[in-house]
Formats: C-alpha cells, sequence, structure tokens
C-alpha cells in the first residue's frame, strides 16, 4: 500500500467525455478524496449510490472527490468511457470521472482493487488508504462509508488518522492489461 505521508501523484486524465481533469485543478481543497472504482464491479454497484451521497455531502465542506477507472476496457467493455457515462448518470455522480488507460496513475498509486480509496489533506499528504466501510455484498451490513467519513473528518480536523484504524479495501482485482500488471500485484 502507499505509505501514509506520501505526497499525491499527480495525474491529468480524460473524463468520459475527453476533458482533460488534473490534480491541480483542485488546489485550495480543504482535503482530497481520490477513489479508484469501475462499472462492473459488484462491490462498487454496492456502493456507488452511498459513494455519490458522501461525495455531495463532503464536496460542500471543500473536499475535492476525484474517482479513476483504470480496468482494461478492451477486454472488459463494461468499463468504457462510453458505459462510465451511463454509470455517472445512474449513481448521481457528481465529481470527476476519470479514464486511466495506461493504468499509470494506478500504479502510481498503487491501487490493487475496486473500490480502493485515498484520502490526503490540503497539503496532498495521504492521511488514510482502505476501505468505504465494512459493507460488502450480501454481507448484511449496511453502507455508510463510515472509514472514508472518519478520515475526512478528522483529515479536515487536522487530527492523525491512526494506522490501526486503515482497513485494506476489499472488491475485484484492477483488470490490468496482459503484461502490463504492477511488481506489487500478485500473480498466481
Amino acid at each position: 500500500m502507499l505509505p501514509l505521508g506520501t505526497p499525491a501523484p499527480e495525474f491529468a486524465l480524460p473524463d468520459a467525455d475527453g476533458n482533460t481533469v488534473s490534480l491541480g485543478q483542485f488546489d485550495g481543497a480543504t482535503a482530497y478524496l481520490v477513489a479508484f472504482i469501475c462499472n462492473h464491479c459488484p462491490y462498487v454497484l454496492h456502493l456507488r449510490k452511498d459513494l455519490a451521497r458522501l461525495a455531495d455531502e463532503y464536496q460542500h465542506r471543500g473536499v475535492a472527490v476525484i474517482a479513476i477507472n483504470a480496468n482494461d476496457a478492451e477486454c472488459y467493455p463494461d468499463d468504457s468511457p462510453e458505459r462510465m457515462k451511463s454509470q455517472i448518470f445512474e449513481a448521481g455522480y457528481t465529481f470527476p470521472y476519470l479514464v486511466d488507460e495506461s493504468q499509470g496513475v494506478a500504479k502510481a498509486y498503487r491501487a490493487a482493487c475496486t473500490p480502493d480509496f485515498y484520502v490526503f489533506d490540503r497539503d496532498r499528504y495521504l492521511c488514510y488508504r482502505g476501505q468505504f466501510d465494512e459493507s460488502r455484498p450480501g454481507n448484511g451490513v449496511s453502507v455508510t462509508g463510515s472509514d472514508v467519513r472518519a478520515a475526512l473528518d478528522a483529515t479536515l480536523e487536522g487530527e492523525r488518522i491512526l494506522d490501526d484504524v486503515q482497513k485494506p479495501s476489499i472488491g475485484c482485482n484492477i483488470k490490468w492489461k496482459p503484461g502490463n500488471e504492477p511488481d506489487y500485484f500478485g500473480k498466481a
């Protein structure tokens, strides 16, 4: 996992319409939430509406929220930019949802699965990386976003987030292009 305190890796990626969005466009944000998601993963589908609500709430508090889809859309056409447009509408996303076609940004963040969440402070230093909450498809636990919410609240208050409360995300592996798997990706 990306070590706490790491500066946010920069990026400039296209959204589903081809407009370039960069991390630098959000200078002055009170905090940053970067989420690696996709269109077809059941774990993302399970929480997408709650992610949209959480994002809307924290955007009103000055938090920059950005989602990135790094999946190989050629092998997984459900993750194409065209399908991203419908996902944005269906989920109610009010934040940029970007395409990492080279998968270089996912590697820079050491993203492993969808969903995977990163909270950075106003100076863009990593404060939290991990799960949205304890809910999973079929486990009967309500989706609340409690882990990300607690991380954002602590970050906005200038409090340190303890490492032992940071639980890795669980979801579908990022769909790496053949031969593009990162060194940290476990190969069977």
